[in-house]
């Protein structure tokens, strides 16, 4: 039976000795990476900050939508059949976030109206 190379060579007594040079290359290869600049941060505060607002501007727009009167919308939808309504409300669904800017102007127009500082004494 043949021995395989790899075999031979860690069964027997020798000592492994690098190549010439292999120290002095492997050496190079750490100051080399250790002379790189660190990598760059996750910009954490930018990440938070886009948390908040897309948290924010889900909480207000679902402070909106009960605020809006949709049950005679509904009600027709519902009547026809149970899938156009379906597909109704999907694309009523798509519409909305095609009007975001819009709806966005109405809620703080809403909001502006029932400001304290636009309420005149009594």
């Amino acid at each position: 039976m043949r021995e395989d190379p790899l075999d031979r060579v860690l069964s027997s007594d020798e000592a492994l000795v690098p190549s010439a040079g292999f120290t002095a290359r492997v050496m190079d290869a750490v100051q080399r990476v250790a002379a790189e600049p660190p990598p760059l941060a996750f910009p954490w505060g930018r990440f938070t900050a886009g948390l908040i607002t897309i948290l924010l501007s889900a909480a207000l727009g679902l402070w909106l939508l009960q605020r809006l009167d949709l049950s005679p919308m509904l009600v027709r939808l519902t009547d026809l059949h149970s899938e156009l309504g379906y597909a109704a409300a999907a694309i009523a669904g798509t519409l909305a976030m095609l009007c975001a800017d819009r709806l966005r102007t109405a809620m703080w127009r809403l909001l502006a109206s029932r400001a304290p500082w636009n309420v005149p004494p009594a």
